[in-house]
């Protein structure tokens, strides 16, 4: 498993890297799939913010879906734990879930969908405003603030196997379309442990 460490506003000593290697050998117990993680460590530079003072944000890459945890804390190693932490959690409950559904073609994740897409092209006119196109919609001045345009092709999944992908890309909602009722449909979680489903009704 290769383990890319980077940091953003801070240096990155060889001593964290080996630490963070070692810490991270313990992921390939859930996931023996595992092929790459990106581990970035950001510093917090409002001082006001003390005891989130370092971001660590892991990204795991496999054969399967891509998962994602985050966490911050006073120190680089106190957000390492429990970024790590939530990321076993995860992996847990995905390797529950797996026991129930196999075979089947995992879609493509929240981050995928949205990676590289461009910002809106924007052209000043004759007096000044700001116009711009947004998907079909041409923007006059500040509009509304839509900020990308992503679709992606979709297969129609259960709603055990939606949540299964929410967890494993570690959002707390998953765009997919119910198997049973062909509807397009959102999972999303609620406050506790349970969750809420939105469908379209398209008809």
């Amino acid at each position: 498993m290769e383990v890319v460490v980077t940091g953003r506003h801070c240096e990155v000593s060889d001593r964290f890297r080996e630490h963070v290697s070692e810490k991270l050998t313990r992921l390939e117990k859930h996931d023996h799939r595992i092929m790459r993680v990106q581990v970035e460590v950001e510093l917090e530079k409002n001082p006001r913010q003390h005891d989130r003072a370092t971001k660590v944000e892991l990204t795991a890459y496999s054969k399967g879906p891509v998962i994602r945890a985050e966490a911050a804390a006073e120190d680089k190693m106190g957000a390492l734990d429990l970024a790590l932490d939530k990321m076993q959690a995860q992996m847990r409950r995905a390797a529950d879930r797996r026991r129930v559904h196999r075979g089947r073609h995992a879609p493509v994740s929240v981050g995928e969908a949205l990676a590289g897409t461009a910002e809106p092209d924007g052209s000043v006119e004759d007096d000044g405003v700001i116009e711009r196109k947004v998907g079909p919609i041409t923007v006059t001045g500040d509009g509304p603030l839509v900020v990308r345009e992503k679709s992606h092709p979709a297969t129609p999944m259960t709603l055990d196997q939606a949540l299964y992908e929410m967890e494993l890309v570690g959002h707390d909602f998953f765009l997919f379309v119910d198997k049973e009722s062909e509807r397009p449909s959102v999972v999303y979680c609620r406050r506790g442990y349970d969750y809420g489903v939105i469908s379209l009704d398209v008809d």
